[in-house]
């Protein structure tokens, strides 16, 4: 019922960090403790701890119920009356102990007393959270607490809660009863987290990504060293994650870009700026939704970046500017390139020219260079020397407004990055560090350190590399390590070649479950088989045959043969040959006794490699 998994997989995809083992999982922070933290339902205090082995009082169940509820940014943390004898208006949770009393979820006792420093019990929590779901006293049949606890049991609010009926229960038994509900239905028959706007799918799993979207708060500016003191909880507490790692406060700059969950006391913070002539708006500029600058469109999502971009605002078509970006790549504040001076590093593509419009309204010719970039983006510069050549290295300055572009010579660096991923030989990698693997036909694709791992680069293998000022590498181009870069295929035809080694006919191939062929001037030193394919503009510029081993056993991650294990391609294609046709398939369909399976890889995983090709043949 409740999905442990696809909650750790989230998290990866929202912090940014290699998904941990199920032990890891059990002994670390739990799917529950995450959930219930982003809900605001039970939060940690100052120094993040849990105390997940306290007892609960009644006052303090109150206000779970009500984070847990419909309620939860309606109900003021003070009250203007006194809800019981014991409970005055200046009691910290007066105003909670009132809503849930008002709503019928909790009673008080006799004598117009409340007991809101008593602990919980089994019963009257799971009590509680029943009439939270729907169901009335005249719901049940039998005695109290007997038939509510066999409700309680029967919907699955038990889970995890190993509790009887008159014990107490702890921060971690309301954890759980909380977590549960949110994926238990309620009286009326629907999953009780949608009445919070919360999306859940046909098994009632959350979907905590929005959970977590829905409670963080956002996006901000940094815009001096103040900027923390705005924050609704001690900064100084706070987990930093810094372009999807775990980072520090002190890694925060001027102009970044930062949401907060004031539940999980977490900070997520973007850098990511893009400098360039502003060149085109759209659908217009007196109200431009999408930009175009240094000759990439971004959509513009804040109104302020909206006024300020638009024919009325401060920035006009050929006016140089840096980009705020957040957490989806939009624009969501946008400065004079003059007061922010930043570097980008990457080799050229691609020349060309181009026609602008300058602040003025006028049109204007300029040759340009397109750059691959250590950030995985291609951006395009207008480029007043005509000396630079495809393929070189080169420094892109932003300094008061203005672009420059400037050779720099490759940097040689050789060493084993560490298995957790964080050094490469002696030298850490930062938090912000921007890696990029390319070829030398130019094809490029962005890297994360956690691809690199236990992975020894030699010199040839790294052709840059920036130090920051704390001796950090911060950007590193790649020569071809990863072998991410290609498309992954059968070749299923290569031309003739006569006695000069002309070529005559087309190669052909199937990618992606597509069928194509081109003819090339080229040779290639590939067979009919699994092969790597490097495309250019619809052409082929390169091509290799892949190793072949026949599998014992395959899973999700990995691929078995009678000695050796390979890791999986991210994008592994997986193919069923029937009578010498290839059909695209899944590994799911595949992995049984019907079928003798064929594993394709480009080199071994302890060096980079990945199967990249699965073929089936039914037995």
């Amino acid at each position: 019922m409740k999905k442990t998994a696809s909650f750790v997989l989230t998290l990866c995809l929202l912090f940014g960090l290699t998904a941990p083992t199920a032990g890891a999982v059990s002994s670390g922070i739990t799917t529950a403790q995450q959930t219930v933290s982003a809900l605001g339902i039970i939060v940690g205090d100052e120094s993040g701890n849990m105390n997940l082995s306290s007892d609960v009082t009644r006052a303090q169940f109150a206000k779970m119920m009500i984070a847990a509820s419909a309620f939860k940014d309606t109900i003021s943390s003070t009250a203007k009356s006194s809800p019981f004898k014991d409970v005055k208006y200046t009691h910290w949770a007066a105003s909670y102990i009132q809503a849930a009393v008002t709503a019928g979820w909790l009673t008080g006792y006799t004598g117009g007393v409340y007991k809101p420093d008593q602990s919980m019990t089994l019963e009257e929590a799971v009590s509680a959270v029943l009439k939270m779901l729907g169901y009335a006293t005249t719901d049940f049949t039998g005695s109290f607490p007997e038939a509510q606890l066999a409700k309680y049991t029967a919907v699955g609010l038990n889970e995890n809660i190993s509790k009887t009926q008159g014990q107490l229960m702890s921060r971690q038994d309301c954890m759980y009863l909380f977590y549960n509900l949110m994926s238990t239905k309620t009286k009326s028959g629907v999953y009780y987290a949608t009445t919070l706007g919360y999306t859940v799918n046909s098994s009632g799993e959350l979907d905590y990504s929005s959970l977590v979207m829905n409670n963080m708060k956002g996006p901000f500016i940094v815009e001096g060293t103040s900027w923390s003191s705005a924050l609704p909880f001690a900064a100084g507490t706070a987990k930093v994650y810094k372009n999807g790692s775990l980072s520090s406060l002190s890694s925060v700059s001027i102009y970044d870009v930062y949401y907060y969950n004031t539940s999980m006391k977490t900070l997520w913070v973007y850098r990511n700026q893009v400098s360039g002539v502003y060149t085109a708006a759209s659908p217009s500029t007196a109200a431009p939704t999408s930009v175009t600058v240094a000759g990439k469109t971004y959509t513009v999502s804040a109104s302020s970046a909206r006024y300020a971009l638009s024919t009325t605002g401060s920035y006009k078509l050929g006016d140089a500017v840096t980009l705020l970006l957040g957490m989806n790549g939009d624009v969501v504040d946008v400065v004079s390139s003059s007061e922010i001076n930043t570097t980008k590093y990457g080799f050229i593509t691609s020349k060309g020219s181009q026609t602008f419009t300058d602040n003025l309204g006028n049109p204007y010719t300029a040759k340009t260079v397109n750059v691959a970039c250590t950030d995985g983006s291609s951006y395009e510069y207008d480029c007043i020397n005509d000396y630079f050549e495809v393929g070189n290295l080169v420094q892109i300055s932003f300094s008061d407004g203005k672009t420059s572009i400037s050779r720099v010579s490759e940097t040689s660096l050789s060493g084993t990055v560490n298995s957790t991923s964080t050094k490469l030989g002696t030298y850490s990698f930062s938090d912000d560090v921007e890696i990029l693997d390319s070829t030398k036909n130019g094809s490029f694709i962005k890297v994360y350190p956690s691809r690199l791992a236990g992975l020894t680069l030699y010199s040839n293998d790294i052709r840059f590399y920036v130090l920051d000022k704390d001796g950090k590498i911060s950007r590193l181009i790649l020569n071809d390590v990863t072998g991410d870069l290609y498309a992954n295929g059968i070749v299923t035809g290569i031309p003739a070649f006569n006695g000069s080694m002309e070529i005559s006919g087309s190669y052909t191939y199937i990618v992606n479950g597509t069928a194509g062929s081109c003819i090339s001037s080229s040779i290639f030193p590939v067979q009919i088989g699994c092969a790597q394919i490097e495309f250019k503009s619809n052409s082929i510029v390169s091509m290799k045959s892949l190793t072949g081993v026949l599998l014992k056993s395959l899973n999700s991650t990995y691929a078995q043969s009678s000695d050796t294990q390979y890791a999986l391609a991210d994008n592994v294609s997986v193919y069923i040959n029937s009578s010498g046709s290839y059909y695209l398939s899944s590994i799911s369909a595949v992995n049984n006794s019907s079928y003798s399976l064929y594993g394709y890889y480009d080199k071994p995983t302890d060096s980079g490699g990945r199967v990249r090709v699965i073929v089936a043949f039914a037995n």
